[in-house]
């Protein structure tokens, strides 16, 4: 089958059932020249299509027989590339708008197993426990084993309101979990934020598309707003169980906070694949600290932004381990509609790191742990415990809220611990 070289804007991200995969403008690649075929090889390949023709137990079409070639070439090559036929490109095209159906996870291969690379914040995977990390063994009542990653995604998405039933194997866990999950209209919000205390702002990054890094822009500049515009003391920007998105998305992000010098370089074996990135003077926090957060679901561009932000020196990473895809795929659309997801180049940090099968480690580690607040019923005796004490005149309100934005950061470790250190470093400073 003859393939158009229509190429669009590469993605950094695996499969995920309900593709959330920004696509831009196409763009026209150079024609590759072709090498001698392989003679011997096409009369095997032959020859076995004649056999599986003539013998197979029930007729099969010559359509389905070169579409399912063409798959196992692609799936022999490694975890991201993949055949999409015309109903799986327009899913991936519908996905791209940042609205689809489906679970809300994104998903790889692993041992003929469908792997949970991290569930998407919001989403009925999400809510229903679905963890990074998690193999998934049964569709309903299907073994996952044998299928191709999508033909697996295919029977994962569906229509909004119908019921899938994962049986999953989960690091820890005795025996195979299974998990009801409702399948809905995934809207994805790539940037949220919010401020963490006075002066210390948090902006949340669930996926890279199109206008992520400008949907950037406009978080810090409302967080300066809540500070009368004066600049942020710090930030911390999490990119837990991101799973990555559009290379461009990730450069886009880390230039806001970098002045100068390479972001991320990519190379392959073709021309168009070769591309380096470099930052724009200006940096958005004025130099202001900031933690960058990191698990074990953080994939693709989120490791891009944490490894030149890690090896300029301008945040530092905390957290777990990341994914370590240091891959970078390119959609080619075909003449019939479909398209191949195919690896076409390797990324590397700013220092000529390669994170694939590694990941990013970060400088402050932190273990998986889970926080329980007490119950501080019995705790010490205070001033304002004593009987006809002294009203504080002011403060109370500001007491009350400093309470309330405890309260709200005090189950979530990792953002207690990045917060403590920025404050920390403005002492320092």
């Amino acid at each position: 089958m003859s393939f158009l070289r229509k190429t669009l804007p590469v993605l950094t991200a695996g499969a995920i059932c309900g593709v959330m995969l920004s696509i831009g403008g196409m763009v026209w690649a150079e024609k590759e020249p072709q090498s001698s075929l392989p003679l011997d090889d096409l009369r095997a390949f032959s020859e076995v299509f004649g056999q599986i023709k003539a013998s197979y137990v029930e007729e099969i079409s010559d359509h389905d027989l070169l579409e399912n070639a063409i798959k196992g070439m692609l799936t022999g090559l490694d975890p991201h590339s993949t055949y999409l036929d015309k109903k799986a490109f327009k899913d991936l095209q519908e996905g791209t708008r940042g609205e689809f159906g489906g679970l809300g996870i994104e998903v790889g291969m692993e041992d003929g197993f469908v792997k949970v690379i991290t569930p998407i914040d919001d989403t009925p995977a999400f809510k229903a426990g679905v963890e990074a990390g998690d193999l998934v063994i049964r569709l309903d009542e299907k073994p996952v084993k044998g299928m191709t990653l999508s033909d697996a995604v295919k029977i994962m998405r569906g229509k909004p309101g119908t019921d899938i039933v994962l049986t999953i194997i989960r690091d820890g866990e005795t025996r195979p979990l299974k998990i009801s999950i409702t399948r809905d209209i995934i809207k994805v919000v790539s940037v949220k934020n919010r401020m963490l205390e006075p002066g210390y702002g948090y902006v949340r990054i669930a996926s890279f598309q199109t206008r992520t890094g400008a949907n950037l822009l406009e978080a810090i500049s409302a967080l300066k707003k809540e500070t009368d515009n004066a600049e942020l003391k710090g930030l911390v920007l999490d990119l837990r169980n991101n799973p990555g998105g559009l290379l461009n998305a990730a450069v886009s992000v880390s230039d806001a906070f970098l002045t100068d010098g390479l972001i991320v370089y990519t190379e392959g074996r073709i021309e168009h694949s070769k591309m380096s990135f470099k930052a724009t003077p200006e940096d958005v926090l004025k130099g202001a600290p900031i933690v960058v957060l990191v698990n074990g679901g953080s994939a693709s561009a989120s490791e891009i932004v944490a490894g030149a932000l890690q090896d300029h020196k301008r945040a530092v990473i905390m957290g777990q381990q990341s994914f370590g895809k240091g891959s970078v795929q390119t959609i080619l659309q075909n003449n019939k509609g479909g398209a191949v997801k195919l690896t076409t180049a390797r990324y590397f940090t700013p220092s000529g790191r390669s994170i694939q099968a590694e990941g990013i480690t970060p400088d402050v580690s932190l273990l998986k742990v889970k926080l329980e607040r007490l119950d501080d019923d019995f705790s010490s005796v205070k001033e304002k415990d004593l009987s006809k004490h002294l009203v504080n005149p002011s403060g109370s309100e500001e007491v009350k809220k400093a309470k309330k934005e405890q309260l709200a950061l005090s189950n979530d470790y990792p953002l207690n611990e990045a917060l403590n250190l920025l404050k920390g470093i403005n002492i320092l400073r």
